[in-house]
């Protein structure tokens, strides 16, 4: 009997350019979730040779530009949030290690320099990874401790530090938009509409509440309709803005709703929303 030839199975790495990832159109780029990419490691390698060669993949990917840098220098704060990502995607953050400290001299100008571009290169990391930048937990790790302070610097009255700080939060969200549920603005935009309004900056509450209309009727988010549209209403009268549509909304919504939803105003759930 004729002695079997072993079969060879070699994998060989795609050429550069096709490695390559850009973003600078996410819809072109990027193919969104449940889309399915083929793996390049046949199925006769075995356990350790197919983790070797994903091993290798990894480390020879290259890295994809973060669509934001770090502004300035400030001590980070959200560490729960850091740690929720480690624990939701230990295997995928394994080979990624969030910047150490220094024993001294923290707050030195080159230290400080020094950690975050080190910081920026690490958040570059978290965003190459397509199953984190997708997460609901991948906008809470930028941003949350920022809404926690700006809601209580809501209802603590300091209405226009709250302001503030809700409009750098916004400009985040939005470039993190593309890769997350399509109401993420939704809060923010709500929050800023009420900090506007207490300044009595009509024109911007009224823009931001606008704005955040369209989600809120799309995706069904009756907690915010009828204190969204009454802000509007109020907020567009004083600015001679036609409401007649909006009232009539207002009431065909408050009347199919009744008993259902909460008639709170706009402020008091933007408040309860990070209490």
């Amino acid at each position: 009997m004729a002695e079997r030839q072993p079969i060879e199975c070699q994998w060989q790495q795609p050429p550069g350019p096709q490695q390559e990832v850009q973003l600078t159109h996410p819809q072109l780029s990027d193919p969104g979730p449940g889309t399915a990419t083929p793996d390049p490691v046949f199925s006769c390698l075995t356990t350790s040779e197919h983790q070797q060669n994903l091993k290798e993949q990894k480390q020879s990917d290259r890295a994809m530009k973060l669509l934001f840098e770090v502004p300035s220098a400030r001590v980070i704060q959200n560490v729960l949030s850091k740690y929720v990502l480690l624990e939701k995607f230990s295997e995928e953050l394994e080979d990624v290690h969030f910047p150490r400290k220094h024993l001294s001299r923290n707050f030195n100008p080159e230290i400080i320099a020094e950690r975050r571009l080190a910081f920026q290169d690490y958040l570059a990391k978290i965003y190459a990874i397509r199953c984190i930048r997708y997460s609901q937990h991948f906008p809470k790790f930028f941003t949350g401790q920022e809404q926690i302070r700006a809601h209580g610097l809501l209802r603590a009255g300091q209405f226009k530090a709250a302001t503030e700080q809700l409009q750098t939060t916004l400009d985040l969200l939005e470039k993190l938009a593309p890769w997350q549920s399509p109401t993420l603005l939704v809060p923010t935009l709500c929050a800023l509409a009420v900090g506007h309004r207490d300044l009595e900056e009509l024109e911007d509450a009224f823009a931001a509440a606008h704005r955040a209309l369209p989600a809120v009727r799309r995706y069904s988010l009756c907690q915010y309709r009828a204190p969204l549209l009454e802000l509007l209403v109020d907020v567009g009268y004083l600015l001679h803005q036609p409401v007649a549509q909006l009232q009539e909304e207002l009431s065909l919504f408050r009347d199919s709703e009744r008993g259902l939803v909460s008639s709170g105003t706009l402020k008091e759930l933007v408040v309860r929303e990070f209490t």
